[in-house]
């Protein structure tokens, strides 16, 4: 006889506030459910009680881990209500700013995916591994996380030609931790025992469903925003959307590793390529309109809706997370799986559900 078990939403294994409700008949499930909304942060509601410029800290604050690409994609956002020119070097460092955070927040996916296989030794050395990257961001921008480096028209700190050179023996010393991840998910690697198979989201369910980031591409859709609606420089540097064709735990961690490399690769071109010049622009008074911004984080298609009155404070901030996008496709995957994959599924998206 069928019974429920419930994960969440204060659990060890999950440490954010969501309630999934397993139906379970023997080991597996047969349906399942989500509830959201334990975390309400009124996050939207402050943003129209502050100005423009003080909205980056808090725009910062709504994901520790992909920080910078929340403040980007508000800057970005209300550059269009201002009319503002970003100066082109801004726009490369902006790339390399946040390709070093996609590397920080895929090491850490890979961290927590090694805690939840109980792979103890690989979690230790991703951990430690990924170091260099917090630590290369601590040297850039003066924090390790929440570095507040996006402002409106432009970026606070520019990167010399000595910090140039740090940031590409780091790269340097972060290759062989990316192939070690590609061994992990080799063909008789340790992650591939227990992910080949697990949690398939097939490709039309993806599209469905409303997927995005690397829980999209896991499943066969080469959809980007970085290369189909370009913003900061990544219209003039070359890279590959990383497909794989699964749709399991492990195509999505292939996804992930895969990419580790066309980072690096994109900070290399915009290290080579860094135009002189400003790196802010003079700001400007908001017209009385609405714009819509959005940027590929690590986790997928980020959304940002302002509209704006005329005044210094905005009048309605609207945020889509990826995360928002891909929690209904966790209850696909988990439907017909084992009850004990049920957190590695849960994991599968990276999710960020506060």
């Amino acid at each position: 006889m069928p019974e429920t078990v419930y994960i969440g939403p204060y659990k060890p294994q999950l440490v954010e506030p969501e309630r999934f409700e397993l139906l379970v008949e023997g080991n597996k499930i047969i349906d399942a459910k989500i509830e959201l909304g334990y975390m309400h942060r009124g996050i939207e509601k402050l943003f129209t009680t502050k100005t423009y410029a003080q909205n980056i800290a808090l725009a910062e604050r709504i994901c520790g881990i992909c920080s910078g690409v929340h403040t980007l994609c508000y800057t970005q956002t209300v550059e269009k209500l201002m009319d503002i020119d970003v100066p082109e070097r801004a726009k490369y460092l902006r790339c390399i700013y946040m390709e070093l955070e996609r590397l920080h927040s895929h090491y850490l996916w890979f961290g927590v995916l090694a805690h939840s296989l109980n792979e103890h030794e690989a979690f230790l050395k991703i951990m430690a591994e990924r170091e260099r990257v917090q630590d290369l961001l601590e040297y850039l921008t003066g924090n390790r996380i929440n570095y507040l480096i996006n402002t409106i028209g432009g970026v606070r700190r520019d990167i010399t030609p000595e910090k140039a050179e740090k940031i590409r023996q780091v790269l340097r010393d972060l290759k062989p931790l990316s192939d070690y991840l590609m061994d992990l998910l080799g063909e008789n690697g340790e992650f591939t025992k227990k992910t080949k198979g697990v949690g398939v989201l097939p490709r039309e369910k993806a599209l469905d469903l409303g997927a995005v980031g690397p829980t999209l591409r896991g499943s066969g859709i080469a959809s980007d925003v970085r290369k189909d609606d370009p913003y900061a420089a990544y219209g003039e540097v070359d890279f590959e959307v990383i497909t794989e064709n699964d749709g399991d735990v492990r195509a999505k961690a292939l996804v992930r590793a895969r990419e580790t490399y066309e980072s690096m690769k994109i900070i290399e071109q915009a290290l080579d390529n860094l135009p002189s010049g400003e790196i802010v622009a003079e700001l400007k008074e908001p017209r009385v309109g609405e714009e819509v911004g959005r940027t590929e984080a690590p986790r997928g298609e980020l959304i940002y809706y302002i509209r704006s009155n005329g005044t210094n404070i905005p009048e309605r901030v609207k945020v889509r997370t990826p995360s928002f996008a891909n929690n209904f496709t966790i209850l696909e995957m988990l439907r017909g799986e084992k009850l004990e994959n049920a957190r590695i599924i849960i994991e599968s998206i990276d999710p960020c559900f506060a």
